[in-house]
C-alpha cells in the first residue's frame, strides 16, 4: 500500500465539556499537523466517518463541509462513508485516494460531543430515540427490549460463556488492565483505579456486561493524516506505512442473526488482513483493539489470530494483554477508561507507541501495531509498521 499516516491528534477530550464540537475537532486537527510538520495548505483530502448525523445527538454533529470551510482546507477529494467497514473506514479510503493519487495528505477526522448533547428524552446510540417510528432490522430488536448495543453485545457475550466458560472475571481482566493503562495516560477521562472487586460489584446493564464493560461516552475529537508514500518522506516524523487492511465482510448485516454468535465481522476482516502481508500475528508489538465493550476484545484478540477460537479467556488470564504483557492492548486505556472516540482514539495511541510518545506506558522498541474498529457485523482491521 502506497501510503502512511504521518500525523495524529486529538483534543483535549471530557465529559459533559459544554465546548461546541467544532473546537474540539480544530485542536485535534491543528495537534495532528504539528505532529505531522504540515500545515493547513497542506491538506487536499478530508474524511471522516459517518458523516454528519442529525437524528443521534452528539454522535456526529460535523460533515466534511463545515469542517473544511472552518478549517480553510482547499481539497481536492472528499469522503463521509456511513457504510462501510466501521470507524476505519474513513482511514482505509483515505489510503486508497492517496495511493492512486487522488490527494497527498487527507485529514481524516472522528468529532463527538455525546456527553454534553444527550439528555433524558434525547439520547445518541439509541434506536428510535426521538423518532416516532423504527425501521429496517432494528425494527425487529426494539420490540423485545434490545434497545442499544449493550443488550446485543450481550447476547454475543452470553453465548461465549455458554460456549467457551468464560466468566465475568475474564471480562474484569479487560477493564481492570485497561484502567491502569489510563492512569499512565493523562488525556484519559478515568484516572481513579479500578479493582476486579470494584468491577464485579458494579451494577449491571446487559447480562453478563456491567457498567464496566461498557465504553464512556465523552465530548473530543481525534485526526489522523493519511499520506502518500512519496510525500510522507518529507513530513517531520518517520512514516507509519500501511502494510495491509482487512475489511471483508461474509454475513448478514444484523447483529442477532449470523450463524455463530460467539464471532462477529471481525473475524472476516482479520482474515482478509493477515491474507494480504506476510507479516504474522507473531511480529506485533502493539494491539489497537475495539472496545465499546469489553466482550469485543477477546473477539477481536480470536479473530486477528493471537489465540485460536474459544481461547482468549485463557491467553487474557495469562497476562498477555495488560501492562507488561507480550501483546498488550489499548495502552491508552481504550474506550473503557480512556473514552470512547469510535476506534480514532485507539489508532492514536498505536502511532503515538510507534512513535515511542507513549511516555510512562510506551512499549518498549515498538514497530508494528494492529488496529481493529467494530462490533457486530462491521468491522475494518490495518497493520501499521515504522521502518
Amino acid at each position: 500500500m502506497k501510503a502512511a499516516i504521518t500525523g495524529v491528534g486529538m483534543s483535549d477530550i471530557g465529559r459533559n465539556t459544554g465546548r461546541a464540537a467544532m473546537l474540539h475537532l480544530a485542536e485535534a486537527a491543528d495537534r495532528a499537523l504539528a505532529r505531522a510538520g504540515l500545515t493547513r495548505a497542506d491538506i487536499d483530502g478530508i474524511a471522516t466517518y459517518p458523516g454528519k448525523a442529525e437524528g443521534s445527538p452528539g454522535m456526529s454533529p460535523l460533515g466534511t463541509g463545515e469542517v473544511r470551510a472552518a478549517l480553510g482546507l482547499q481539497t481536492r477529494w472528499h469522503s463521509a462513508v456511513p457504510d462501510g467497514p466501521a470507524q476505519m473506514a474513513p482511514i482505509m479510503v483515505a489510503a486508497m485516494a492517496v495511493a492512486t493519487g487522488q490527494a497527498r495528505h487527507v485529514l481524516c477526522f472522528r468529532a463527538l460531543t455525546e456527553s454534553s448533547s444527550q439528555s433524558a428524552g434525547r439520547r445518541a446510540s439509541i434506536p428510535g430515540a426521538g423518532k416516532a417510528q423504527v425501521g429496517g432490522w432494528l425494527s425487529w430488536l426494539v420490540p423485545v427490549g434490545a434497545m442499544s448495543a449493550s443488550n446485543w453485545a450481550g447476547w454475543m457475550a452470553n453465548r461465549y460463556f455458554h460456549e467457551f466458560g468464560m466468566t465475568r472475571e475474564h471480562l474484569g481482566m479487560v477493564a481492570v488492565g485497561q484502567r491502569q493503562f489510563a492512569q499512565a495516560n493523562p488525556m484519559a477521562v478515568m484516572q481513579k483505579p479500578l479493582t476486579m472487586d470494584d468491577y464485579l460489584a458494579a451494577r449491571m446493564i446487559s447480562e453478563p456486561l456491567g457498567l464496566f464493560d461498557c465504553d464512556i461516552p465523552i465530548d473530543g475529537a481525534a485526526v489522523v493524516i493519511v499520506s502518500a508514500a512519496d510525500a510522507a518522506r518529507d513530513c517531520r516524523l518517520p512514516p507509519l506505512r500501511i502494510e495491509a487492511m482487512g475489511s471483508a465482510l461474509r454475513s448478514a448485516e444484523t447483529w442477532d442473526q449470523r450463524a455463530d454468535l460467539t464471532t462477529m465481522g471481525a473475524h472476516d476482516a482479520g482474515a482478509d488482513l493477515w491474507a494480504r502481508s506476510s507479516v504474522t500475528p507473531q511480529d506485533v508489538d502493539v494491539l489497537a483493539l475495539y472496545d465499546g465493550f469489553s466482550i469485543f476484545v477477546p473477539l477481536w484478540l480470536e479473530a486477528l489470530g493471537f489465540c485460536g477460537h474459544g481461547e482468549a479467556k485463557d491467553f487474557i488470564a495469562a497476562g498477555n494483554i495488560g501492562p507488561g504483557g507480550r501483546y498488550p492492548v489499548n495502552t491508552g486505556g481504550g474506550q473503557l477508561s480512556g473514552g470512547r472516540l469510535h476506534g480514532f482514539g485507539l489508532l492514536h495511541e498505536a502511532c503515538l507507541q510507534l512513535w515511542g510518545e507513549a511516555d510512562g506506558r510506551q512499549v518498549a522498541a515498538a514497530r508494528t501495531a494492529v488496529c481493529g474498529m467494530g462490533g457486530g457485523f462491521i468491522a475494518g482491521a490495518m497493520l501499521l509498521q515504522r521502518d
